[in-house]
C-alpha cells in the first residue's frame, strides 16, 4: 500500500477551520458574581417548585424572538424587571433570552452565530457578547432562558441560565436529548413542527435517564461525558401544522399521555408560534383564554411563554432597522406584555 502521497479525503466541502476560544478562557473573562449566580439559583429553583407543585406560582417566560441588539434587550430588560417585581408573588418571571435561531432552510441564526447581521460570522464576538448580556441582565435580578440549539454552546453560557429550552426542530434528536439530561436547570420540550406531543414526552422521559457521550469539557477538548439524568424536563404545547394545542382539549390529552409515560402531569404553553398562528396580536387572545382556565382552577398549566419586545411586530435586516423590533418572529410590544402579564398574575390569584 502506497501511504507516501494519501488525499485529503475531509476537505472535499469544508472552506475553512477558525480557532474558537475556549468555554473556559470566555468564562474566565466574564465571571459570574455572587448576586449573579443567586439570581441564577434562585430562579432555577423557582421554576422547579412551580414545576413540582411545591409553589402555586406561574412561569412565565417572556422577551424577543432572538436578540439582534444587546442594548436594546437591555433596555427591555430593565422594564421586565421592574414589572416582574411587582408581581413576584404570583409570577415567576424569567426573560427569554434566545441567541441561536433554527431554520427550516436558512436565514440568520442568531447573535452567537452572526452578531453583526452580516454574514461574517463573527462566532467568537458573538460568544462574548451573549455571555455578558446574560450577566447584565441577571444582574437586575431578572432570571434568563435560553434555547440550546448547538451541542457545544452550553459550555459557554450554561451557567448563567435560569430555565431551557429545546425547540420544536429538535425534540425528536438524541443529541439534545443526551445534553438536556446534563444540564442544571429544568429544560422544556416543545411538541415538534407538525403538532406532536408525544415527540416531546418522550424527550422529556429521555433526558430524565443517564447518558454517555461524545461532546467537549471546559477547556474546548474532546470528552466523553457521563450524565445523572435531568428530572425537571418538562412539555411546552406550542401548537403546529395541525393548528393550535393550548385548549383545555389539547391540554387534557397531553397531560394523559403524560401520564401513560410515568411522567408528572406539568405543562407549559406558548401562546406564540402554532397558538398564535404566527400572528403576535393573537399572542393576548391565547394568553387570556389561559388566564380564564387557571384562575377556574387549572393546575396542569404551570407555565407560559410569550414573544414580546419593546416595538410588535417584525421587520426585515437591513440598514434602517427600528431599535427594539424583532428581526425573527413577530413580537407583541412592552404595554401589551405589561397588560398580559398582569392578566396572568390575576388569574394566579383567583385561583387561590
Amino acid at each position: 500500500m502506497n501511504t507516501l502521497a494519501s488525499p485529503n479525503l475531509d476537505a472535499q466541502r469544508t472552506a475553512g477551520i477558525s480557532p474558537l476560544i475556549s468555554p473556559a478562557l470566555l468564562r474566565s473573562e466574564l465571571p459570574v458574581d455572587t448576586g449573579v449566580a443567586a439570581t441564577v439559583t434562585h430562579g432555577r429553583d423557582a421554576a422547579v417548585d412551580v414545576l413540582t407543585g411545591r409553589d402555586d406560582r406561574l412561569v412565565v417566560v417572556v422577551g424577543p424572538c432572538s436578540i439582534h441588539d444587546a442594548d436594546a434587550a437591555l433596555d427591555y430588560a430593565r422594564l421586565l424587571a421592574a414589572h416582574a417585581e411587582t408581581l413576584r408573588e404570583d409570577l415567576v418571571v424569567v426573560m427569554r433570552a434566545y441567541f441561536e435561531k433554527p431554520r427550516t432552510t436558512v436565514g440568520w441564526k442568531g447573535l452567537i452565530n452572526d452578531p453583526d447581521l452580516d454574514g461574517t460570522f463573527q462566532v467568537n464576538k458573538g460568544l462574548r457578547i451573549a455571555r455578558s448580556l446574560l450577566r447584565d441582565i441577571t444582574a437586575l435580578g431578572l432570571p434568563v432562558g435560553c434555547e440550546f440549539l448547538d451541542p457545544i454552546t452550553p459550555q459557554y453560557i450554561a451557567d448563567l441560565v435560569s430555565w431551557g429550552s429545546i425547540g420544536a426542530r429538535t425534540a425528536a434528536s438524541q443529541v439534545h436529548r443526551q445534553l438536556c439530561s446534563a444540564l442544571s436547570m429544568p429544560i422544556g420540550i416543545k411538541n415538534s413542527t407538525d403538532g406532536d406531543v408525544q415527540i416531546a414526552v418522550d424527550g422529556a422521559r429521555a433526558s430524565a435517564e443517564s447518558h454517555v457521550f461524545m461532546g467537549i469539557n471546559p477547556d474546548g477538548l474532546a470528552s466523553l461525558i457521563t450524565t445523572t439524568g435531568n428530572p425537571d424536563c418538562h412539555v411546552i404545547l406550542r401548537g403546529g401544522g395541525g393548528g393550535p394545542n393550548y385548549s383545555a382539549e389539547h391540554v387534557s390529552a397531553a397531560l394523559g399521555t403524560l401520564t401513560k409515560a410515568g411522567l408528572p402531569e406539568r405543562l407549559i404553553v406558548d401562546a406564540s408560534h402554532g397558538n398564535s398562528g404566527k400572528d403576535h396580536r393573537r399572542q393576548p387572545t391565547v394568553a387570556a383564554d389561559l388566564a380564564s382556565r387557571i384562575a377556574a382552577g387549572e393546575k396542569g398549566v404551570v407555565g407560559v411563554m410569550l414573544e414580546s419586545f419593546l416595538v410588535a411586530g417584525r421587520q426585515e435586516i437591513g440598514p434602517d432597522m427600528v431599535r427594539g423590533c424583532s428581526v425573527t418572529d413577530a413580537c407583541m410590544d412592552w404595554d401589551t406584555t405589561a397588560s398580559v402579564l398582569d392578566g396572568l398574575a390575576a388569574a394566579v390569584r383567583a385561583r387561590r
